[in-house]
């Protein structure tokens, strides 16, 4: 396993050098209440640190909070591994690039007491991957000076063939590929640049047990009917990092791949050995925070994001269904060719009228712009789109639910049958997620 429970104790810091609130002697322990102002100490130029949370929304919260607050000229490394979840980029429609039926898509509270993959969007741009236990995640922040798209991927690409995958290297499209039959996608990256600052996250799957299954959670059943703004996800085959060591004898070890992850992140930055070897022991046998002259290493996780306030600001909005839906950009869903979309459509189901007609126009996620009809006649069809829109301008998506469609259609489709508005519903519900 690759996360531990995080043990709550103290070490006395041995005191020698203040440090605002804190006083510090180099090389020494603290625990995790320290961390904000360790990470935004001005001398912490070089910091390491591995996760033991698995919540995507804590961890994107911290990566965030780094960003915003480390040193300017400082150079990060994030590691961590997250809990099945879906994460798209901050500019895609997750009606189009997810199943959200097979997600748990966390509508109406932001618990969830059980084991579904979740739906998350993150502030960076890219496309929609697919996390789980054997899904190594991995986040660099640097000066925006010294930033390349490439220059932490082949970082990556280091770490992966001192652990014999030597057979990985970096596309022109940023991402690693392993080299089996074809080139499978091992690894993609997102990027968000500010003034000063560079953040390149990325995927790296390693040993997912979900592999053969990924499709399911990333295929929409709504795609052949949405033309949508915004970034589109680049569908490649993928493959497990750990399948190259099927017949190995030694196995294939995903800490021996964080460890020398934070090899190659040293060498490239020139990072004290001592942070070196505080990082890679923290996770499993002393599970806190070190400081030297110039760096911090060590583990962070659930309780910097309760502790930190701007770290709970950004876990708050991460989770909330506004930024999850409302920040999609603007959107159709067509049952037939449209002028902006003219890609003929699948047949509807027998179950429907031949004249039945679905169109809505989303922006911000909420319903712009509707016409839902089923009589094939002119007049008729008119005043049931009229009625039913009436029903809908203004609904967000993601608040309207089966039961929701249900009896919007069957109050107001007053020419159709009870059963053929039950089955409308049905069809909407089931290509929007609801």
């Amino acid at each position: 396993m690759l996360l531990f429970p995080r043990a709550s104790r103290w070490k006395a810091p041995r005191c020698r050098r203040s440090l605002g609130h804190i006083f510090v002697r180099f090389n020494s322990a603290y625990t995790s209440d320290h961390f904000a102002h360790l990470a935004s100490r001005p001398a912490s130029l070089h910091q390491i640190y591995q996760s033991l949370s698995n919540d995507p929304y804590v961890n994107l919260s911290i990566e965030h909070f780094l960003l915003e607050n480390a040193p300017p000229e400082s150079a990060i490394l994030f590691l961590y591994v997250n809990r099945p979840c879906v994460v798209i980029g901050r500019n895609q429609n997750p009606w189009l690039e997810t199943n959200l039926q097979k997600l748990d898509n966390d509508r109406e509270n932001d618990d969830n007491p059980n084991d579904d993959a979740i739906f998350v969007r993150r502030r960076s741009g890219g496309g929609a991957v697919f996390h789980d236990a054997g899904n190594l995640n991995y986040s660099v922040i640097s000066p925006r000076t010294t930033f390349t798209r490439d220059k932490h991927a082949e970082m990556m690409v280091r770490a992966l063939h001192r652990v014999g995958a030597v057979n990985t290297r970096v596309n022109d499209r940023h991402d690693i590929v392993m080299q089996t039959d074809i080139p499978r996608k091992i690894s993609g990256s997102a990027f968000k640049l500010t003034r000063f600052r560079a953040l390149h996250h990325g995927t790296c799957l390693l040993d997912s047990p979900n592999i053969n299954d990924l499709g399911s959670y990333l295929r929409s059943p709504a795609r052949n009917y949405i033309k949508a703004k915004g970034v589109e996800s680049v569908r490649s085959p993928v493959a497990n990092v750990s399948s190259a060591f099927e017949d190995a004898p030694a196995g294939f070890s995903i800490q021996a791949v964080i460890a020398n992850v934070m090899e190659e992140f040293a060498q490239l930055y020139q990072t004290s050995p001592d942070a070196v070897r505080r990082a890679q022991r923290a996770h499993a046998v002393e599970q806190e925070l070190y400081a030297g002259n110039d760096w911090v290493a060590g583990t962070v996780g659930d309780f910097e994001a309760d502790a930190v306030p701007q770290i709970k600001k950004g876990l708050d909005e991460l989770r909330s269904r506004e930024w999850k839906y409302t920040q999609t950009p603007q959107f159709t869903f067509s049952t037939y060719p449209i002028e902006e979309d003219p890609r003929e459509r699948p047949a509807l189901p027998s179950s429907l009228p031949p004249s039945t007609r679905v169109f809505l126009r989303l922006k911000h996620g909420a319903i712009i712009e509707s016409e839902i009809s089923m009589s094939d006649d002119p007049s008729l069809a008119a005043d049931q789109a009229s009625r039913v829109h009436e029903a809908l301008y203004g609904r967000n998506l993601h608040e309207l639910h089966s039961s929701h469609w249900t009896d919007i259609l069957l109050s107001r489709l007053s020419t159709e049958t009870p059963d053929t508005a039950r089955e409308l519903a049905k069809f909407i519900a089931g290509k929007l997620g609801s």
